[in-house]
């Protein structure tokens, strides 16, 4: 007896943690990007992938009025009809993580080494170029993130090395500057005129997003220590709901595959509503899009 007992009490000592759900909360559909898989993915309510596809270091994708999917794919952009046959294709020799459709029928692209913000006709031509490096020089790897074109014609592109969002003139003028400790990666401008922004957690900063007035002031923010119990990393992609919630990509590369949820929607009170963490599948989110919020993105009616 004596001897049982020693074997059965070391494994009545072991803990056993739950594995995470793939959902918690109510579900949503949504379109994702997953940067380190190269893939892009169309996802279910209920968790179910139903259609993937091949895209190299993809950070940024649009879900087209009738279908089709906007997308950059490390070197360039692709357009997919609702067939999913290529209908619009640019390539560069500069490293793309930016990329929509405008409410002409361009495509905007921006150039992350290059610091080239271009308007690409349906045809391929560049129409429209505005240069935020000297040409010949290369702003390196880090240089630019996400970038919106606005509806004034300026355009707010996220500078993830330089740790700043800045706002551009048609001609390539600054004309406002976010700081964004940790490295801004997304960047949306709100109807109000507010700008929402989501960082990752570079040099040891919180990953966080925050929203900020025109003047600069910070009105709305969520750190990951807001969130006990839902680990953030880099906060990657984001959309602000027409409810007021906001869904973010929880970016887990970097050493933190597995490690937390791959997307998470909040309350503007900073509760968790929704979380997806199907780390088999899908392993590192960088951009996404809510497939049951109706509007046409080239016209600014997804806040994405």
């Amino acid at each position: 007896m004596h001897r049982l007992r020693c074997i059965l009490l070391p494994l009545a000592m072991v803990t056993v943690v739950a594995a995470r759900p793939v959902q918690e909360g109510r579900p949503r559909p949504f379109v994702c990007a997953d940067y380190t898989q190269g893939r892009i993915f169309i996802v279910d309510v209920s968790g179910q992938i139903l259609w993937d596809y091949p895209a190299e270091n993809c950070n940024d994708l649009w879900v087209l009025p009738d279908g089709g999917l906007l997308f950059t794919t490390g070197h360039g952009v692709r357009e997919l009809g609702p067939d999913r046959r290529v209908r619009f294709a640019y390539d560069s020799p500069s490293e793309i993580y930016a990329c929509q459709r405008l409410a002409d029928g361009n495509t905007f692209v921006g150039e992350c080494n290059s610091g080239r913000l271009l308007e690409i006709s349906p045809g391929g031509k560049v129409v429209k170029e505005v240069r935020l490096l000297p040409p010949g020089k290369d702003g390196g790897h880090a240089f630019m993130r996400n970038a919106r074109r606005l509806a004034n014609g300026h355009t707010l592109v996220a500078h993830y090395g330089l740790g700043v969002v800045r706002e551009y003139d048609t001609a390539g003028a600054a004309v406002l500057e976010i700081p964004a400790p940790g490295g801004p990666h997304s960047v949306i401008r709100l109807p109000d005129g507010n700008t929402l922004v989501a960082c990752a957690d570079n040099n040891g900063v919180s990953a966080r997003v925050f929203e900020c007035d025109p003047g600069g002031k910070t009105v709305w923010e969520l750190k990951a220590e807001d969130v006990p119990g839902t680990p953030l990393f880099f906060l990657g992609g984001l959309q602000r709901l027409p409810n007021g919630n906001t869904v973010l990509t929880n970016w887990l590369g970097h050493g933190h595959l597995g490690a937390g949820p791959v997307v998470v929607e909040v309350t503007r009170d900073k509760r968790v509503v929704w979380s997806f963490s199907d780390h088999e599948k899908i392993r590192t989110a960088s951009s996404i899009q809510i497939l049951d919020v109706a509007g046409d993105p080239a016209r600014g009616e997804i806040l994405h």
